[in-house]
Order: structure tokens, then sequence, then C-alpha cells
């Protein structure tokens, strides 16, 4: 007697990407008639250890189709879709490499979510309970980055993102209402400041000002806090620096503001901007192998969610690094980074498990799926980093949390995020 959950076809396919690239899609069938789907998204700003996109030279993704296709449909077929750690597990070793660049970490991470998905509608339960039972409690902060320089811009803004945290609100809906609300009082300032022509948004749909220094866009997103008639007790800001775009190896400099900055002086630069504005959040601060600074910097700033993207990957190898001269108090955790949502778990467990806080991200190449906000919840991430409020493959993310508390009993975490 067949197995209804039982994986019949696993198809792979190419579709289009919020930056207009080509990226895979992944549909997995159960012999029941179920489907799940799964999506590839595309980082601009890469960690050098994370997980290898199989990317053709021509930009389409046709040879991870292939892949999916051939091997991956071979080789999945028959296993029971519910079991999710099996079929990550059979992918890690259909690969056999560290950083996923035999068969692609784009076909290991969107066959993994596809059959999240379809497991999830065989047991008949949302995503995120499927992922995280019972531990499910609460709606994450956002992090929503509404001015973008470095990769993400054409300005000369080094610094790559520029961050409100809606800490003061009771509810999720309420911090992102609140928060729509600076946005368009961003806006606002831009246009009267700069002209109507920089309101045009970047790839996570934050605003590109003609602006050159970090100081300059903390003072407007300030400005816009107030005139949309609330304080630093309710908006705290955050910094993606994204430190290894702006390093001289050769000369061991960070090129910022016009300067050239040893680490040392940048420690010291940070750490006047921390003194000088409501700053909560600062990422990937220093270029992506100089753990002592992050420690350092952590140790300087106590409060400071210090947080490692690039630093980790989202791989528990190099967090254990970090977790031995604590380095940073927040980790990014990017699904694609490692190439499977088993792998995912397991790193957002072992920095939980550690206090260190999860900050559960999308990637500046998207679609329209939703699945970093499941994913948030059911790990109980305390931050979610999926962009500003705007383009539909950002707000996906954000409609999908407010249809979750609308639905579920669960708390959004606001300022309990800081215990």
């Amino acid at each position: 007697m067949s197995n209804p959950n039982a994986i019949s076809r696993v198809r792979g396919f190419q579709i289009i990407n919020s930056r207009g690239h080509l990226t895979l899609r992944v549909a997995i069938t159960t012999e029941g008639g179920i489907t799940g789907y799964g999506d590839a998204p595309e980082g601009a700003s890469r960690g050098e250890r994370e997980a290898i996109e199989l990317r053709d030279k021509d930009g389409s993704v046709s040879t991870a189709v292939d892949i999916v296709n051939t091997v991956v449909n071979e080789t999945l077929r028959g296993f029971d879709v519910t079991n999710q750690v099996a079929i990550d597990e059979t992918l890690i070793k259909l690969d056999g490499t560290e950083n996923k660049s035999r068969i692609g970490g784009n076909v290991t991470i969107a066959t993994s979510i596809a059959a999240v998905y379809a497991g999830a509608k065989v047991l008949g339960i949302e995503p995120f309970r499927y992922i995280g039972g019972a531990r499910v409690r609460s709606l994450p902060v956002p992090l929503l980055n509404i001015i973008n320089g470095g990769k993400h811009a054409g300005n000369q803004l080094k610094i790559q993102e520029f961050i409100i945290i809606p800490v003061g609100f009771s509810t999720f809906s309420e911090a992102m209402i609140a928060s729509t609300k600076v946005y368009e009082n961003l806006k606002k300032l831009i246009t009267d400041k700069y002209g109507k022509i920089y309101t045009a948004v970047g790839d996570e749909g934050g605003f590109s000002p003609p602006l050159s220094k970090t100081k300059e866009p903390l003072d407007l997103i300030m400005q816009a806090i107030r005139s949309a008639g609330y304080s630093e007790a309710e908006f705290k800001l955050g910094l993606d620096a994204a430190a290894s775009e702006f390093y001289d190896e050769a000369r061991q400099k960070y090129v910022l503001d016009g300067q050239e900055m040893d680490k040392a002086k940048l420690l010291e630069f940070y750490s006047e901007l921390a003194d000088e504005y409501p700053l909560l959040y600062l990422e990937d601060p220093f270029e992506q192998n100089d753990f002592s600074s992050f420690a350092e910097l952590q140790k300087a700033k106590p409060k400071l969610i210090v947080t490692g993207d690039d630093l980790y990957t989202t791989n528990v190898k190099y967090l254990r690094k970090g977790v031995e001269i604590n380095a940073t108090r927040g980790v990014i955790v990017k699904p694609n980074q490692i190439g499977t949502v088993t792998e995912t778990v397991e790193f957002a467990e072992f920095a939980k498990a550690h206090s260190i806080k999860t900050v559960v991200s999308h990637r500046s190449g998207e679609t329209e799926s939703s699945f970093v906000a499941d994913l948030a919840i059911g790990l109980g991430s305390d931050f979610i980093k999926t962009g500003a409020p705007a383009r539909g493959e950002r707000t996906a993310k954000y409609n999908r949390l407010i249809e979750i508390e609308n639905t579920y009993d669960l708390k959004y975490l606001g300022e309990n995020v800081f215990s």
C-alpha cells in the first residue's frame, strides 16, 4: 500500500526575483497530491563562507533546474515528506561539500523549503507551527532598512543599511503602522531637501538620498521619527555596516566617511555613534574574519547588540568560535547561507542556548515567498530583518506576520526583546 505522504516528484523551474534576475523554485508533490513550493533567494553582499549559489554564466539557473529534475528528484522520491531531517540530511550527503558547491546551495535550500510547506500541508498545520511546534509563543521585532547605502545603493554612503526598530509598541501591527508613518515622513523630508528623484527605492525598499557621511542619514531618520510624532522611546536605530565591503585588505584599513581608519579608530567611531544616537543594533561592524574586534566592541558597548552575519554565515562551526570569545550578542539567520532548513534550525538553537539574540533575515534578491516570516516565528526569533515597508517581496513577509498576529494568540516581543 502506497504512502500518501511519500514524495512522488521533485520539480524545479526558473522564476524571477525582485532584482529582475532568474532564480530557482522547487515544487515537491506527494503521492496524496499535496504540493509545496520553495524559492531560493539571492544575496548581493555575501559572506565568503556561505553556501554557493549555482548560477550559469548567462545569469540563468538552468543547471540548478536540471539537477533538481534529475538527481534530486530521483534521490528523494519515496521519502516521507514530513521527515524534514531525513530529507535535509540526504541533500547534504548528495552534495558532499562544506559549502554546497556540488549541487548548489540554491538547489538545497529551495528543495528544503518546499519540503517544509508540503509537510505542513500534509499535517494540516501552519508552516510556523510545523517548524516550531509548542515553543511558538511570540512575534519578532522588525528591523526596517529605510535608507540604503553600500552595495544596496548608488550614493556615497559606505554603511549598507540604516534601520529603524519599533520596540515601544504593544502589537506587531501597531509597530508596522508606526513604521510606515516614519517611512512616509522620511520620504517627504528627502523630497523637500533633495528632490523627488531621490525617493526612488533600492533593492530592499529603502531610499538612497545623495549622502556621504554616516551621521547624515541618522539625523534624517531621527527627524522623520519626530515629525511622525514618535521619540526614541518608541524607535531605536540600527546599522548594517557590511564592513568587509569598505575594508582595504592590502592596507588593513577601513575607508569610511572620507577617512582611512584602522580597527581601533573604527571602534571609537562606532562607540561615538552609540553615545550620540539611540543605537540598539550594529551588524558586521568589522571585516568578516576579525572576530576579536567584534568582541572588543561588544565588551566596550555591552548594551549594543553587535551582530554577526558575514562573520558566521549561519554556520555553527563559526558561531562556536564567536561564543568562545563573546564576539557578539546577536546573529543573523539566513537559510540560504547554510543551505537547508534543518541546519538553519540547528544554528538558531545553538545561538539561543548561548543567550545570543537571533535575527531571521531575508536577502536583497527576494521573491514573494513569506517563508522567513514563518521561520522567524517557528524559531522564536527575537528579530526579523526583511527590508523597508515597501515593495511586494518585502511587504509579503510583514503582511504574513500581521495575518498570523490577527489569527493566533501570539505576543509581540516589543521592549521584551531587551531582556
